[in-house]
C-alpha cells in the first residue's frame, strides 16, 4: 500500500514584524531590534503608533534605527501614530514623513495627505479601516503601495474585497495581521491612567509596568480585553499560523507578527518554518501557546466572535 506523502508545501508569503504597540523603555526597544536584526524577516515596522506621551524614542531615533536595520538587507517602514490630537503630534508626524527615504505606515488620514504631498509611497495601516475595493482603489491613487485590512475582517470578506479590487485593476499588496493581541480601538481617554486613578496628563507612565498590557476581566472573572494606555486590545492572542495557506489563496502577500515582550523570536521562527514548508502549523501551535500572552484565538477569521479559541481549519478560499 502506498503511504501518503508527508511533504509540506512552502507558502509564498512574506513575513513582517509590526511596530511595538506597548510602552517599553528605550533600552528594551533597542535591545529588541538588535535581536530582530538576525531574525528571518522580510520587513520591519518601527515607530510609536499608540500614544504621544511615549517619547523615550523620538522621531529621529526611529529614523536612525530604520537606517541601521535597512543595512541588514530588509525593508523598513516607519509607522505613524494612529490618533493625532495636537500640533505636537503633527510635528512628530511631519518629521517621520520628511525622512526622505523610508516609506511610512499611515494610520491616520493626515499621514496619507503628507505622504501624498511628498510623493512618498505609504502603507495603509489597519487603523484606516478600509473595508471595500472602492476605498482601496482611492488609496492606490493617493500613493498606497500596501494595505492592512482591519483586524476583525473575516476570510470570506477579505476574499471578496480582493476579488473586487482585482476586477478594478487595483495593484496594492495585502498584508494581514497574523499574530498578537488585536488592536481594536483607540480613545482620547487613557484607560491605564484611569485604572490607577491618575489623570491622563499625569499618568506617571504606568504603561511601562505592563509590557504586554493590562488584563481587563468581566464581572464573572473571565479575561476579556487588554488595556494598553489609550488603546483597547484583545486579551486573546490572535493566531493565523494555521491559516496561512488560506490567506495566500485569498490573495494575501505578507503576514504580520506583532511584537510581544517575550517569545517573539520563537513566534517568528514558527511562522518562517511553516512558510518554508519545513513544519506543520498543528505541530508548532502547542509550543506557541506557552509563548503567547493570552489564549490563542482566530474567531474573526472564521466568521465567529473574535474571542473564539483556535479551532479546526476552515475551507480555503475559492
Amino acid at each position: 500500500m502506498m503511504m501518503p506523502s508527508t511533504e509540506m508545501t512552502p507558502i509564498d508569503l512574506k513575513l513582517t514584524l509590526g511596530p511595538v504597540l506597548f510602552f517599553w523603555s528605550r533600552d528594551d526597544i533597542l535591545r529588541f531590534y538588535s535581536e530582530a536584526a538576525d531574525w528571518p524577516l522580510d520587513s520591519v515596522y518601527l515607530g510609536e503608533v499608540v500614544c504621544s506621551r511615549r517619547q523615550q524614542m523620538r522621531p529621529q531615533d526611529w529614523i536612525s534605527l530604520a537606517g541601521d536595520l535597512a543595512a541588514s538587507g530588509r525593508e523598513v517602514v516607519l509607522s505613524c501614530q494612529a490618533l493625532i490630537e495636537s500640533e505636537s503630534d503633527l510635528k512628530r508626524l511631519r518629521k517621520l514623513v520628511d525622512n526622505g527615504e523610508v516609506k511610512v505606515e499611515a494610520n491616520d488620514l493626515g499621514a496619507v495627505k503628507l505622504a501624498r504631498e511628498r510623493k512618498l509611497p505609504f502603507v495603509a495601516g489597519p487603523h484606516l479601516n478600509i473595508y471595500n475595493a472602492e476605498t482601496l482603489q482611492l488609496m492606490q491613487s493617493l500613493g498606497c503601495c500596501r494595505w492592512l485590512p482591519p483586524v476583525e475582517i473575516t476570510r470570506v470578506m477579505l476574499a471578496g474585497v480582493l476579488a473586487a479590487a482585482r476586477a478594478r485593476g487595483v495593484k496594492v499588496e495585502t498584508e494581514l495581521f497574523a499574530w498578537g493581541k488585536l488592536p481594536l480601538a483607540l480613545s482620547a481617554r487613557c484607560f491605564t491612567a484611569r485604572h490607577y486613578n491618575l489623570n491622563k496628563d499625569d499618568c506617571q507612565f504606568r504603561c511601562l509596568e505592563h509590557p504586554d498590557g493590562l488584563t481587563l476581566a468581566t464581572r464573572e472573572g473571565q479575561d476579556f480585553l487588554c488595556i494598553n494606555g489609550i488603546q483597547t486590545m484583545s486579551q486573546g492572542c490572535h493566531s493565523l499560523l494555521q491559516h496561512l495557506a488560506e490567506a495566500r489563496a485569498c490573495g494575501v502577500d505578507s503576514v504580520r507578527v506583532s511584537p510581544q515582550s517575550q517569545g517573539t523570536a520563537q513566534v517568528v521562527s514558527a511562522f518562517r518554518q511553516v512558510l518554508d514548508g519545513r513544519a506543520a502549523a498543528t505541530d508548532l501551535l502547542p509550543s506557541l501557546q506557552t509563548a503567547a500572552s493570552g489564549q490563542l484565538v482566530d474567531g474573526y477569521w472564521r466568521s465567529l466572535a473574535g474571542i473564539a479559541q483556535t479551532g479546526e481549519l476552515s475551507h480555503a478560499c475559492s
